[in-house]
Protein backbone atom coordinates (compact mmCIF):
# COMPACT_ATOMS: atom_id res chain seq x y z
CA UNK A 1 0.00 0.00 0.00
CA UNK A 2 2.73 2.36 0.68
CA UNK A 3 4.44 1.86 -2.73
CA UNK A 4 1.13 2.20 -4.38
CA UNK A 5 0.77 5.84 -2.86
CA UNK A 6 4.33 6.89 -3.23
CA UNK A 7 3.61 5.60 -7.26
CA UNK A 8 0.40 8.01 -7.11
CA UNK A 9 2.08 10.47 -5.91
CA UNK A 10 4.56 10.86 -8.08
CA UNK A 11 2.20 10.56 -11.07
CA UNK A 12 0.28 13.64 -9.73
CA UNK A 13 3.64 15.40 -9.60
CA UNK A 14 4.56 14.47 -12.74
CA UNK A 15 1.64 15.71 -14.43
CA UNK A 16 2.38 19.60 -14.99
CA UNK A 17 5.48 18.61 -16.79
CA UNK A 18 3.81 16.53 -18.88
CA UNK A 19 1.32 19.68 -19.50
CA UNK A 20 4.19 22.03 -20.17
CA UNK A 21 5.29 19.39 -23.21
CA UNK A 22 1.84 19.82 -24.91
CA UNK A 23 1.99 21.72 -27.63
CA UNK A 24 -0.30 23.06 -30.24
CA UNK A 25 1.04 21.62 -33.58
CA UNK A 26 -1.55 20.21 -35.91
CA UNK A 27 -4.92 21.78 -34.01
CA UNK A 28 -5.72 24.18 -37.27
CA UNK A 29 -7.13 23.42 -40.50
CA UNK A 30 -5.83 24.02 -43.64
CA UNK A 31 -2.34 23.48 -42.94
CA UNK A 32 -1.08 24.14 -46.18
CA UNK A 33 -1.49 28.17 -46.07
CA UNK A 34 1.80 27.60 -43.39
CA UNK A 35 3.64 26.76 -46.82
CA UNK A 36 5.88 28.94 -47.76
CA UNK A 37 5.55 31.28 -51.17
CA UNK A 38 8.17 32.34 -53.20
CA UNK A 39 11.85 30.95 -54.05
CA UNK A 40 13.37 34.07 -53.50
CA UNK A 41 11.74 34.56 -50.02
CA UNK A 42 12.42 30.57 -48.95
CA UNK A 43 16.38 31.70 -50.28
CA UNK A 44 16.70 33.98 -47.41
CA UNK A 45 14.67 31.67 -44.74
CA UNK A 46 11.14 33.13 -44.93
CA UNK A 47 12.70 36.25 -43.26
CA UNK A 48 10.78 38.61 -45.89
CA UNK A 49 7.51 40.39 -44.46
CA UNK A 50 9.85 43.57 -45.29
CA UNK A 51 10.69 42.41 -48.77
CA UNK A 52 7.38 41.72 -50.77
CA UNK A 53 7.64 44.06 -53.22
CA UNK A 54 6.43 41.16 -55.45
CA UNK A 55 3.27 39.15 -56.52
CA UNK A 56 4.43 37.48 -53.25
CA UNK A 57 3.28 40.06 -51.32
CA UNK A 58 -0.08 38.79 -51.21
CA UNK A 59 1.37 35.34 -48.79
CA UNK A 60 4.25 37.46 -46.65
CA UNK A 61 2.50 41.13 -46.66
CA UNK A 62 0.09 42.66 -48.60
CA UNK A 63 1.52 46.27 -48.06
CA UNK A 64 4.22 44.88 -49.99
CA UNK A 65 2.22 44.99 -52.89
CA UNK A 66 1.73 48.83 -52.88
CA UNK A 67 5.45 49.19 -53.92
CA UNK A 68 5.02 47.40 -57.54
CA UNK A 69 5.65 49.84 -60.34
CA UNK A 70 4.50 47.85 -63.38
CA UNK A 71 2.11 44.69 -63.80
CA UNK A 72 3.81 41.44 -62.62
CA UNK A 73 2.60 37.79 -63.26
CA UNK A 74 4.04 35.01 -61.43
CA UNK A 75 4.19 31.12 -61.10
CA UNK A 76 5.68 29.44 -58.37
CA UNK A 77 6.28 25.45 -58.02
CA UNK A 78 7.40 23.41 -55.51
CA UNK A 79 8.12 19.77 -55.02
CA UNK A 80 6.53 19.79 -51.32
CA UNK A 81 7.33 16.40 -49.02
CA UNK A 82 6.19 12.95 -49.38
CA UNK A 83 5.26 13.59 -53.71
CA UNK A 84 3.10 16.77 -52.89
CA UNK A 85 3.11 19.45 -55.26
CA UNK A 86 2.65 22.60 -54.28
CA UNK A 87 1.43 25.67 -56.51
CA UNK A 88 1.17 29.48 -56.48
CA UNK A 89 0.03 31.48 -59.51
CA UNK A 90 -0.56 35.66 -58.92
CA UNK A 91 -1.60 38.46 -61.02
CA UNK A 92 -0.63 42.09 -59.96
CA UNK A 93 -1.57 45.87 -61.62
CA UNK A 94 -0.89 48.73 -60.18
CA UNK A 95 -4.05 51.34 -60.89
CA UNK A 96 -2.35 54.72 -61.50
CA UNK A 97 -2.69 56.48 -58.43
CA UNK A 98 -5.19 54.39 -56.63
CA UNK A 99 -2.91 51.77 -55.16
CA UNK A 100 -2.74 47.99 -56.85
CA UNK A 101 -4.96 45.44 -57.36
CA UNK A 102 -3.63 41.49 -57.39
CA UNK A 103 -5.26 38.09 -57.85
CA UNK A 104 -3.75 34.95 -56.91
CA UNK A 105 -4.65 31.32 -56.14
CA UNK A 106 -2.75 27.99 -54.13
CA UNK A 107 -3.13 24.47 -55.46
CA UNK A 108 -1.68 21.75 -53.00
CA UNK A 109 -2.10 18.46 -54.98
CA UNK A 110 -1.08 14.86 -54.81
CA UNK A 111 -1.95 12.05 -57.26
CA UNK A 112 -5.02 9.73 -56.48
CA UNK A 113 -4.49 6.92 -53.33
CA UNK A 114 -6.51 3.49 -52.92
CA UNK A 115 -9.03 2.91 -50.61
CA UNK A 116 -8.05 0.95 -47.95
CA UNK A 117 -10.67 -0.64 -45.32
CA UNK A 118 -10.02 -3.20 -41.95
CA UNK A 119 -11.26 -6.00 -44.24
CA UNK A 120 -9.26 -4.91 -46.86
CA UNK A 121 -5.90 -3.43 -46.30
CA UNK A 122 -3.86 -3.87 -48.80
CA UNK A 123 -6.70 -1.66 -51.26
CA UNK A 124 -10.14 -2.17 -52.51
CA UNK A 125 -9.50 -1.13 -56.37
CA UNK A 126 -11.40 2.12 -55.81
CA UNK A 127 -8.93 5.60 -55.93
CA UNK A 128 -9.62 8.57 -53.97
CA UNK A 129 -8.26 12.49 -54.61
CA UNK A 130 -7.64 14.89 -52.09
CA UNK A 131 -6.27 18.33 -52.26
CA UNK A 132 -6.30 21.95 -50.75
CA UNK A 133 -7.01 25.34 -52.70
CA UNK A 134 -6.78 29.02 -51.89
CA UNK A 135 -7.73 31.88 -53.78
CA UNK A 136 -7.37 35.56 -52.61
CA UNK A 137 -8.16 39.11 -54.12
CA UNK A 138 -5.68 41.79 -52.39
CA UNK A 139 -5.51 45.78 -52.93
CA UNK A 140 -2.65 47.53 -51.24
CA UNK A 141 -1.98 51.52 -51.46
CA UNK A 142 0.51 53.81 -50.52
CA UNK A 143 -0.85 56.18 -47.53
CA UNK A 144 2.32 58.34 -47.54
CA UNK A 145 6.06 57.93 -49.09
CA UNK A 146 7.27 55.76 -46.73
CA UNK A 147 3.85 54.46 -45.39
CA UNK A 148 1.94 51.79 -46.85
CA UNK A 149 -1.36 49.57 -46.10
CA UNK A 150 -2.99 46.36 -47.58
CA UNK A 151 -5.06 43.37 -47.39
CA UNK A 152 -6.54 40.52 -49.01
CA UNK A 153 -9.82 38.43 -48.93
CA UNK A 154 -9.76 34.69 -49.05
CA UNK A 155 -11.69 31.74 -50.58
CA UNK A 156 -10.15 28.50 -48.48
CA UNK A 157 -11.58 24.64 -49.63
CA UNK A 158 -10.26 21.61 -48.78
CA UNK A 159 -11.18 18.04 -49.80
CA UNK A 160 -10.72 14.75 -49.35
CA UNK A 161 -12.97 11.44 -50.80
CA UNK A 162 -16.65 12.53 -50.67
CA UNK A 163 -15.70 15.00 -47.68
CA UNK A 164 -14.63 18.89 -48.21
CA UNK A 165 -14.37 22.13 -45.98
CA UNK A 166 -14.86 25.26 -47.04
CA UNK A 167 -13.67 28.70 -45.19
CA UNK A 168 -13.51 32.38 -45.69
CA UNK A 169 -10.53 34.28 -44.41
CA UNK A 170 -8.77 37.87 -44.50
CA UNK A 171 -5.22 39.15 -44.29
CA UNK A 172 -4.00 42.63 -43.61
CA UNK A 173 -0.22 44.24 -43.45
CA UNK A 174 1.85 47.56 -43.10
CA UNK A 175 4.79 48.52 -44.13
CA UNK A 176 6.75 51.80 -43.45
CA UNK A 177 10.65 52.64 -44.37
CA UNK A 178 12.10 54.69 -41.86
CA UNK A 179 14.46 57.60 -42.39
CA UNK A 180 17.17 55.54 -40.42
CA UNK A 181 19.20 54.14 -43.49
CA UNK A 182 16.56 52.79 -45.23
CA UNK A 183 15.88 50.06 -42.77
CA UNK A 184 12.08 48.87 -43.31
CA UNK A 185 9.43 47.79 -41.22
CA UNK A 186 6.62 45.48 -41.29
CA UNK A 187 4.00 43.47 -40.07
CA UNK A 188 1.54 41.12 -41.08
CA UNK A 189 -1.52 39.76 -39.68
CA UNK A 190 -2.92 36.54 -42.27
CA UNK A 191 -5.38 33.96 -42.05
CA UNK A 192 -8.28 35.37 -39.39
CA UNK A 193 -11.57 34.29 -40.64
CA UNK A 194 -14.13 31.77 -40.17
CA UNK A 195 -13.58 27.71 -38.75
CA UNK A 196 -13.57 25.13 -41.19
CA UNK A 197 -15.71 21.62 -40.99
CA UNK A 198 -15.49 18.52 -42.81
CA UNK A 199 -18.89 17.96 -44.28
CA UNK A 200 -19.92 15.54 -47.07
CA UNK A 201 -21.29 12.19 -48.00
CA UNK A 202 -18.89 10.12 -46.17
CA UNK A 203 -20.22 11.41 -43.30
CA UNK A 204 -22.99 9.44 -43.73
CA UNK A 205 -23.31 5.97 -41.83
CA UNK A 206 -26.02 3.25 -40.86
CA UNK A 207 -26.15 2.60 -37.61
CA UNK A 208 -28.26 0.33 -34.64
CA UNK A 209 -29.78 2.95 -32.66
CA UNK A 210 -29.94 0.48 -29.42
CA UNK A 211 -28.22 -2.55 -29.84
CA UNK A 212 -29.35 -4.13 -27.14
CA UNK A 213 -32.73 -4.29 -28.59
CA UNK A 214 -33.54 -7.09 -30.58
CA UNK A 215 -35.86 -6.75 -33.80
CA UNK A 216 -35.10 -3.20 -34.76
CA UNK A 217 -33.63 -1.68 -37.63
CA UNK A 218 -30.08 -1.98 -37.59
CA UNK A 219 -29.71 0.28 -40.83
CA UNK A 220 -30.60 3.67 -39.69
CA UNK A 221 -29.45 6.52 -41.37
CA UNK A 222 -27.00 8.41 -39.37
CA UNK A 223 -24.88 11.61 -39.94
CA UNK A 224 -21.30 12.20 -38.38
CA UNK A 225 -20.23 15.66 -37.04
CA UNK A 226 -16.55 16.89 -37.55
CA UNK A 227 -15.13 18.92 -34.73
CA UNK A 228 -14.86 22.43 -36.78
CA UNK A 229 -11.13 24.44 -36.11
CA UNK A 230 -9.59 27.33 -36.61
CA UNK A 231 -7.60 28.50 -39.40
CA UNK A 232 -3.86 28.93 -38.92
CA UNK A 233 -3.50 32.94 -37.63
CA UNK A 234 -0.10 33.78 -38.30
CA UNK A 235 1.63 37.09 -36.60
CA UNK A 236 4.44 38.13 -38.49
CA UNK A 237 7.03 41.73 -37.51
CA UNK A 238 10.43 42.34 -38.94
CA UNK A 239 12.92 44.81 -40.38
CA UNK A 240 15.24 44.86 -43.26
CA UNK A 241 17.91 46.99 -44.36
CA UNK A 242 20.01 47.12 -47.77
CA UNK A 243 23.90 47.41 -46.12
CA UNK A 244 25.96 48.47 -49.81
CA UNK A 245 22.70 50.49 -50.90
CA UNK A 246 23.91 49.71 -54.43
CA UNK A 247 27.68 50.93 -53.86
CA UNK A 248 29.83 49.48 -56.74
CA UNK A 249 26.61 48.05 -58.29
CA UNK A 250 25.48 45.72 -55.30
CA UNK A 251 23.07 45.65 -52.85
CA UNK A 252 23.23 43.30 -49.43
CA UNK A 253 20.16 42.61 -47.76
CA UNK A 254 19.99 41.39 -44.10
CA UNK A 255 16.32 40.97 -42.74
CA UNK A 256 14.83 39.27 -39.37
CA UNK A 257 11.20 38.42 -39.03
CA UNK A 258 9.64 37.26 -35.65
CA UNK A 259 6.96 35.11 -35.99
CA UNK A 260 3.69 34.36 -33.38
CA UNK A 261 1.29 31.37 -35.01
CA UNK A 262 -1.94 30.41 -33.08
CA UNK A 263 -0.76 26.77 -33.78
CA UNK A 264 3.05 26.38 -32.34
CA UNK A 265 5.65 28.43 -30.32
CA UNK A 266 7.10 31.91 -31.41
CA UNK A 267 10.23 31.36 -33.91
CA UNK A 268 12.50 33.69 -35.66
CA UNK A 269 13.49 33.41 -39.30
CA UNK A 270 16.79 35.18 -40.57
CA UNK A 271 18.21 35.52 -44.44
CA UNK A 272 20.49 37.60 -46.65
CA UNK A 273 20.43 38.09 -50.34
CA UNK A 274 23.55 39.67 -52.28
CA UNK A 275 22.11 41.43 -55.81
CA UNK A 276 25.11 41.94 -58.42
CA UNK A 277 24.31 44.98 -60.73
CA UNK A 278 20.42 43.85 -60.55
CA UNK A 279 21.04 40.71 -62.24
CA UNK A 280 22.57 37.77 -60.66
CA UNK A 281 21.38 37.18 -56.81
CA UNK A 282 22.59 34.82 -54.12
CA UNK A 283 20.48 33.93 -50.98
CA UNK A 284 20.46 31.66 -47.77
CA UNK A 285 18.96 32.29 -44.72
CA UNK A 286 17.59 29.84 -41.49
CA UNK A 287 14.25 29.11 -40.87
CA UNK A 288 12.52 28.34 -37.47
CA UNK A 289 15.22 29.39 -35.20
CA UNK A 290 13.77 28.66 -31.82
CA UNK A 291 11.36 26.82 -32.31
CA UNK A 292 10.62 23.27 -30.75
CA UNK A 293 11.03 19.67 -32.83
CA UNK A 294 11.19 21.80 -36.10
CA UNK A 295 12.85 19.44 -38.76
CA UNK A 296 13.13 22.83 -41.31
CA UNK A 297 16.44 25.06 -40.95
CA UNK A 298 19.00 26.02 -42.76
CA UNK A 299 17.85 27.31 -46.99
CA UNK A 300 19.61 28.63 -49.85
CA UNK A 301 19.00 29.93 -53.57
CA UNK A 302 19.80 32.75 -56.46
CA UNK A 303 18.48 34.09 -58.98
CA UNK A 304 18.37 35.36 -62.34
CA UNK A 305 16.92 39.14 -63.69
CA UNK A 306 16.57 40.20 -67.31
CA UNK A 307 15.44 42.90 -69.39
CA UNK A 308 13.82 41.26 -73.11
CA UNK A 309 13.49 43.61 -75.79
CA UNK A 310 13.68 46.81 -72.86
CA UNK A 311 10.34 46.76 -71.84
CA UNK A 312 9.75 42.61 -70.73
CA UNK A 313 11.33 41.77 -67.33
CA UNK A 314 12.20 37.87 -66.71
CA UNK A 315 12.87 36.87 -63.18
CA UNK A 316 13.80 33.17 -62.62
CA UNK A 317 14.20 32.37 -59.05
CA UNK A 318 15.59 28.91 -56.87
CA UNK A 319 15.55 27.45 -53.70
CA UNK A 320 16.71 24.70 -51.52
CA UNK A 321 14.94 24.64 -47.96
CA UNK A 322 16.68 21.32 -45.77
CA UNK A 323 13.99 19.52 -44.01
CA UNK A 324 15.91 17.51 -42.02
CA UNK A 325 14.54 13.82 -41.69
CA UNK A 326 12.59 14.72 -44.34
CA UNK A 327 14.95 15.05 -46.70
CA UNK A 328 14.50 18.37 -48.55
CA UNK A 329 12.03 20.77 -50.51
CA UNK A 330 12.95 22.58 -53.95
CA UNK A 331 11.27 25.65 -54.92
CA UNK A 332 11.41 27.39 -58.52
CA UNK A 333 9.21 30.62 -59.36
CA UNK A 334 9.03 32.52 -62.65
CA UNK A 335 7.85 35.92 -62.65
CA UNK A 336 6.94 38.32 -65.94
CA UNK A 337 6.71 42.10 -65.46
CA UNK A 338 5.59 44.07 -67.64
Amino acid sequence: MKKTCILFLIMLLSLPLYSQNVTKVGTTAAGFLNIDVGARAVGMGSAYVTLSDDPTGIYWNPAGLAKINSAQTMFSHTSWLLDISFDFAAVTIPLKGLGTLGVSAIFLTMSDMERTTIDQPMGTGEYFSAGSYSFALSYARNLTDRFSIGGNAKFIHEKIYHSSANGIAFDIGTLFETQFNGLMIGMSITNYGTKMQMNGRDMLIQSDVDPSISGNNENINSHLDTDAFDLPLMFRVGCSIDVLKGAGNSNLIVAVDALHPNNDVEYMNIGTEYVFNRIVALRAGYKSLFARDSEVGLSFGGGLQYRIMGFTELKLDYAFQNFGLLKNVQKFTLTLGF
